[in-house]
């Protein structure tokens, strides 16, 4: 969900996880000129059509294949939990974005799945504090991004599985103490 704190906690879970990476898919955005518009006007930034999600493809696959010549930061996090000592061969590469779990070629790639969730007075309060270039029109939140939001959600719900549901309204502190004992766990699993 936009505004839902993906960012945020990516970061957060950085910083307390040895090698450690964020690739966004934010940073896939077509440029406005290339983004649709609808006959309201309204810039159609919440498709899979205003990204260049094969380009986001080939950037995880290519961390995949040497995620050591990354750049990522390879020192132990303060206060590290016993699974996360001597993790010098483990790397961690945190996806974050709001269409990951609708575009099929990258289903293949993931161990865990989150998604965050708000209802839709406390989405629209929070983007409403938000400034984007471009900036939201008027109705632009109720006539495009809310409802694809719900139609790119009612269609993971459908079809993926393994997904992890947060609810966003929760802290940040919250929120960050769960994933990373998942991710924990995850380790712990692979590690045998």
């Amino acid at each position: 969900v936009t505004n839902g704190g993906k960012t945020t906690l990516a970061e957060k879970l950085m910083k307390v996880l040895p090698n450690c990476d964020i690739i966004s898919q934010d940073d896939f955005f077509k440029p406005e000129s290339e983004v649709e518009t609808d006959e309201r006007g309204f810039k159609l930034y919440d498709e899979l059509d205003a990204l260049y999600m094969d380009d986001l493809v080939n950037s995880i696959r290519h961390w995949m294949k040497n995620p050591a010549s990354s750049g990522v930061v390879t020192e132990q996090p303060q206060n590290a939990c016993e699974t996360l000592k001597n993790t010098d061969d483990i790397y961690i590469l945190i996806v974050e974005g709001f269409l990951l779990y609708n575009y099929e070629p990258l289903n293949e790639l993931w161990n865990r799945r989150y998604f965050l969730t708000l209802p839709y007075e406390e989405c629209k309060r929070r983007r409403s504090t938000r400034v984007y270039q471009p900036a939201d029109t008027p109705g632009y939140f109720d006539g495009h991004v809310w409802p694809m939001y719900l139609k790119y959600k009612n269609e993971l719900e459908d079809n993926a599985s393994n997904v992890v549901y947060l609810d966003g309204t929760k802290s940040q502190e919250e929120l960050l103490s769960y994933v990373y004992s998942d991710i924990i766990q995850e380790l712990k699993k692979l590690r045998k």
